[in-house]
């Protein structure tokens, strides 16, 4: 297992050939200059922390499968009033990686050749190529699906800003400029 990719903010690269089929636990944590990348990357006031604990081993015959938690406190402006509004992520995730031309990473299709997904079933797994998979890089993407597309302070709401349709306020039809046109 070997560190570091510049192009990622928070980078852990595992070699392939060294995972077995017994899993092995990995731990990650950001250092000061990774929890800056990210809250540039992800647009957020500042990222606190970030830890993750791994279970990474082989599935089924050419695969990798990686199970863990990525833990994170981040700040991130109020959509509100913009004061700064902490919290916290826990998630639980599970990926599974296959090589490229794998037929495991092929997508099921029907008799039309359409892809039929399960929205309720497991995510299908990840292609990869080369000798080694990323797990910082996978860690961070559930981690930034976690986080809060409009977080709020407690108790700060919207007044004055929401439209409301009451009796007297009514929109005007959008075909009401045409009542007075007329056709030559």
């Amino acid at each position: 297992m070997k560190n570091k990719r510049d192009d990622v903010p928070f980078s852990y690269l595992v070699n392939i050939g060294h995972i077995s089929a017994n899993p092995v636990e990995v731990r990650l944590e950001a250092d000061k200059r990774e929890l800056a990348a990210l809250a540039e990357s992800w647009s957020v006031l500042s990222v606190d922390s970030l830890s993750a604990e791994l279970q990474i081993g082989r599935w089924k015959r050419d695969g990798i499968r990686i199970k863990g938690r990525v833990r994170a406190t981040i700040v991130q402006s109020c959509v509100v009033t913009l004061d700064p509004v902490p919290s916290a992520i826990d998630e639980s995730f599970e990926q599974i990686f296959v090589p490229e031309n794998s037929k495991l990473a092929r997508r099921p299709a029907n008799d039309a050749g359409e892809m039929v997904l399960d929205p309720d079933g497991p995510d299908l797994p990840e292609s990869f190529t080369g000798d080694a998979i990323d797990v910082g890089e996978v860690v961070t993407e559930f981690a930034a699906l976690a986080i809060d597309p409009y977080p709020r302070k407690p108790g700060v709401e919207f007044a004055g800003h929401i439209e409301d349709a009451g009796e007297g306020d009514k929109k005007p039809s959008a075909f009401a400029v045409l009542k007075d046109w007329k056709k030559d």
